[in-house]
């Protein structure tokens, strides 16, 4: 990076690229952040988010800090980072909704059975009708939910995604390989760890009644969350081609966009990591990094940190779940519309986690908030999975008036410790949104486009002027060098709902 240095700065970033620069920290005594993103991109970085980066980057064991194009003001960290550690875990650059993720599911169903508005209106009441959206919400709220037993609900926060999970649950079992972590383990990689964990978070009640939010599996949250009925354009050339077939991607078909994560389990969970880890930092006297209580942090082999990895495993294993059986419920609703219509999983993969990974030839923490994982082709996590020779989906929302996007990692994905961003990012905030915004002409603008919601009025917060410039977002991470466009997608109606944002 440093060969192509050039004398440019974006405040106090000085450019290495066409997308690419660095935030120096203290005078070089550490490493820089690294930055993803065009000029353009990063005039969107507010002075908050980048000394959030930086506070980041200064905090105890952390070894690299990434931020992506859709960086923007977060709970400690910024959304849209990446933090690596081989000797400290931090709760908050995974966030409250442990294992926010994306997931995408290819429909047997030509683009032109989807242009009916009629059509399009019943697809979303059938789905309406099983899969719920607000926070609190849950599988009572709709009459054709499929009820999830206590019992099985607390097997699949401890399983994951098992065969016997699914199997019980009616999701597919296969679906389980195209998952980017079907399952997580606990700190010790048992799961017998998150068994007891479980068990003693029941005894004690320290996160609530996590049993009662078993009946959120199936369901979406608020906020940012939605499901997206799509019609995939596949990009013209052979390696996009080559791609998609790997990925099993269907040009000018319907598929089905849904993000989403843990809801209310993991958030309690995350919860009351944050109490305990903060409570902890009071009584032995331990500064919060830049004075900030979001970024409290526990030293790897800690009985804190097995703790922390282990509620955020039992809350990335719940997230799994609920993405499966909600793919299962909308290939449900679709049927009822388009009998005998057929559908598969692409890939689910999250954007709030921590995982391990070799970074730099060092086993490390790597804590992506609001960051997607970018493996490309010949990765050796990848072996013995269908994407060694491809690299693996990556799954990118814009907004759904200009689209989202399939992409696939390119060996220069290494830079950002092989990661990108989750989506285009806010530009502005909610309340910012609220206030500013048009409601009449959000409402005009999706009337417009042919774009249908369940929604009377759709969010302003979520409107597409409230997100950055996706096309720019892309072009940030295309000239770095990360990632390179496999399909378009674009979208027919949308599942949404204005409730506070879950993450």
């Amino acid at each position: 990076m440093a060969d192509n240095m050039t004398t440019e700065n974006t405040g106090q970033m000085i450019s290495t690229g066409e997308a690419t620069a660095i935030l120096p920290v203290d005078g070089g005594k550490l490493s820089p952040v690294t930055v993803i993103g065009t000029e353009k991109i990063r005039e969107t970085f507010d002075g908050q988010t980048l000394n959030q980066a930086l506070n980041a980057r200064r905090s105890p064991g952390v070894d690299e800090v990434v931020l992506n194009p859709d960086a923007h003001v977060g709970y400690g960290a910024p959304i849209g980072c990446v933090m690596t550690s081989g000797s400290h875990i931090y709760p908050g650059p995974v966030g409250v909704d442990i294992k926010c993720s994306m997931s995408l599911l290819q429909l047997d169903l030509p683009a032109d059975a989807v242009i009916d508005r009629k059509t399009r209106r019943a697809v979303i009441e059938a789905i309406c009708e099983r899969t719920p959206t607000g926070a609190g919400r849950g599988q009572r709220h709709v009459r054709k939910s499929r009820h999830v037993f206590r019992s099985v609900g607390m097997q699949a926060a401890v399983e994951g995604a098992s065969k016997e999970v699914c199997e019980q649950m009616g999701i597919p079992p296969h679906w389980a390989d195209r998952c980017e972590d079907a399952f997580h383990v606990g700190h010790d990689d048992t799961r017998d760890a998150l068994a007891l964990r479980l068990e003693a978070l029941k005894q004690t009640g320290q996160c609530g009644r996590l049993e009662d939010k078993v009946t959120q599996l199936g369901s979406y949250g608020g906020g940012n969350h939605f499901g997206e009925c799509e019609v995939v354009r596949i990009v013209d050339n052979d390696r996009a081609k080559a791609c998609a077939k790997v990925f099993g991607l269907r040009d000018n078909h319907v598929a089905f966009l849904s993000h989403c994560g843990s809801r209310g389990f993991g958030h309690n969970l995350a919860m009351g990591q944050f109490r305990s880890l903060q409570q902890k930092f009071e009584t032995w006297g331990t500064p919060f990094p830049g004075n900030d209580r979001h970024m409290c942090y526990a030293p790897l082999g800690t009985p804190e940190a097995d703790a922390y990895i282990d509620d955020m495993s039992l809350g990335a294993n719940f997230a799994t779940v609920n993405h499966m059986l909600i793919n299962a419920l909308v290939l449900e609703a679709f049927q009822e519309v388009f009998p005998g219509v057929t559908g598969e999983l692409v890939y689910f993969i999250s954007h709030n986690i921590a995982r391990k990974e070799i970074v730099r030839n060092k086993l490390s923490w790597v804590m992506r908030k609001g960051a997607t994982r970018a493996f490309p082709a010949g990765h050796h996590a990848l072996r013995e999975t269908p994407f060694a020779d491809t690299g693996h989906p990556i799954l990118l929302p814009g907004d759904p008036q200009r689209g989202s996007a399939v992409m696939v990692a390119d060996a220069g994905a290494e830079v950002s410790c092989f990661s990108v961003n989750h989506g285009a990012g806010r530009v502005l905030g909610r309340k910012n949104a609220i206030r500013t915004l048009d409601q009449k002409s959000i409402n005009e603008s999706f009337d417009k486009k042919d774009i249908l919601t369940n929604c009377r009025n759709y969010p302003k917060d979520e409107s597409p002027a409230a997100y950055k410039d996706f096309e720019e977002v892309l072009r940030s991470v295309k000239q770095a060098g990360l990632a390179s466009e496999v399909a378009r997608l674009h979208a027919r109606f949308v599942i949404k709902d204005a409730d506070k944002a879950d993450d």
